[in-house]
């Protein structure tokens, strides 16, 4: 069997023990992409990745959160500037829809949202790095008009969910999209995006420590847990379990350059 790649995890959220318990698993891991929430996060990251080879870090300010301060944004992006040589994305960026749904964020700042994923759209196209994007329902599409405007080619919606006309544009731009354990948990929206996308535009994730219900409840959240999400895309597909984790492995590899 292929080695497995989670294409997104928040690893520097997991404890010592956990982390070096999974970087341990390199015989059925090949890959974890680690997105960051913000610099601190950047840093351990940072750190887990030379540590063990295994960790791929991706760096970048998690929309789901207070606007960061004129001056810790121009600490992160010059820090990322001189990092970014050891990064295998920009991300974890986006908009804040659920603080947004639980009216948490103002008209005006929404707009200072928007603005601050287009400096990470522009920090990622600038340096050929591919975006680790947290956009779903009805922020995808402003996204996709942010990548659109900015002829960024490597997009990757992260736990996608959207409805179907958005995910047409997705797949027509080369966008990526991946598929988090919900999928085996018979979830109709993440069914629904594997019946609808190419094969070749599909990964798979955790967003550890995430937690899932179903048959994963009660446990903490492990890649390989993506075992179960690649059986039910092959089921999807109708294609075998062996083709499905070859494609999935190197439509990531391939994505993140790693």
């Amino acid at each position: 069997m292929e080695k497995l790649i989670d294409a997104h995890i928040h690893l520097d959220q997991y404890d010592d023990i956990e982390i070096a318990a999974l970087a341990d698993e390199n015989e059925a891991i090949e890959a974890m992409v680690s997105v960051s929430m913000n610099l601190d996060s950047c840093k351990r990251n940072l750190v887990l990745s030379e540590r063990f080879p295994i960790v791929k870090p991706a760096f970048g300010f998690h929309p789901e959160q207070l606007l960061p301060t004129e001056k810790d944004l121009d600490e992160l992006i010059n820090w990322m500037r001189v990092n970014k040589d050891k990064m295998a994305a920009v991300g974890e960026v986006g908009l804040p829809f659920f603080m947004r749904a639980e009216n948490k964020v103002t008209k005006k700042d929404y707009g200072r949202y928007i603005e601050l994923l287009e400096i990470f759209v522009n920090r990622a196209k600038k340096w050929e790095k591919p975006l680790s994007l947290h956009a779903v329902y009805s922020d995808a599409p402003i996204v996709c008009d942010l990548l659109e405007k900015h002829s960024v080619p490597k997009a990757h919606f992260h736990w996608f969910k959207g409805d179907l006309r958005t995910t047409e544009r997705m797949l027509a731009n080369g966008y990526f999209v991946s598929v988090t354990p919900e999928v085996a948990m018979e979830e109709p929206e993440n069914i629904t995006l594997v019946q609808n996308y190419p094969i070749n535009q599909i990964m798979v994730e955790t967003d550890g420590p995430w937690p899932f219900k179903g048959q994963f409840i009660g446990k903490r959240t492990h890649p390989l847990m993506m075992k179960e999400s690649l059986k039910k895309i092959a089921e999807i597909k109708g294609m075998k379990f062996e083709d499905i984790n070859t494609q999935i492995r190197n439509n990531t590899t391939r994505f993140f350059n790693i």
